[in-house]
């Protein structure tokens, strides 16, 4: 009698765990932009690059470059912007009307850090983000406003600090200019 009752609890027990057990579906991650347009298959990718200046840092500089993607008939061009780390890069592809949209928030940004400074708070941040996670911003601490901008939406060490806006609205329109002069 106590060997059936062992036997039945065991299988009463397998059956419940085995049926307990959920199976996980792989999370699909989002994409950028830039791996949508360059992940396409059944057609040839192709990459060229145009170097620009490096774009000065508080701490160094990160190399840039505009890319454009020819995959099959289709065209797609990237402002992008690589940090150095210590065990990989850190890159931004920033799509051509990504681009339009970073300089018109740069200029509106410009237009209210020294009001943000004015207003004395402990700590303020004012920044714009993309559908990619690109971002750019300041933050007011102590009086003085810090520029910066963040490569990656995911990790650390992907930020770089910039003496002022109107270094990154001139990186912006330079790139811009590049694409405009590409795309002829």
């Amino acid at each position: 009698m106590l060997k059936r009752l062992f036997s039945v609890s065991a299988i009463i027990l397998i059956t419940t765990l085995s049926y307990g057990q959920e199976v996980k579906k792989e999370s699909e991650t989002v994409k950028t932009k830039m791996e949508f347009f360059a992940s396409r298959t059944g057609s040839m990718t192709k990459f060229v690059d145009n170097k620009l200046p490096n774009l000065s840092a508080s701490y160094g500089s990160a190399e840039t470059r505009v890319r454009k993607i020819i995959n099959g008939a289709s065209r797609a061009y990237f402002y992008q912007i690589t940090k150095e780390c210590k065990n990989s890069n850190s890159v931004a592809s920033i799509e051509y009307f990504d681009l339009i949209e970073l300089l018109k928030a740069v200029k509106v940004l410009k237009g209210e850090v020294t009001s943000d400074i004015a207003a004395n708070s402990d700590y303020m941040e004012n920044k714009f983000i993309t559908v990619d996670g690109f971002q750019v911003g300041y933050y007011v601490s102590k009086g003085k406003a810090s520029w910066y901008i963040k490569l990656e939406k995911y990790g650390s060490d992907n930020t770089l600090f910039i003496n002022d806006g109107d270094t990154i609205e001139t990186a912006f329109t330079d790139a811009k200019s590049k694409i405009d002069e590409l795309k002829k």
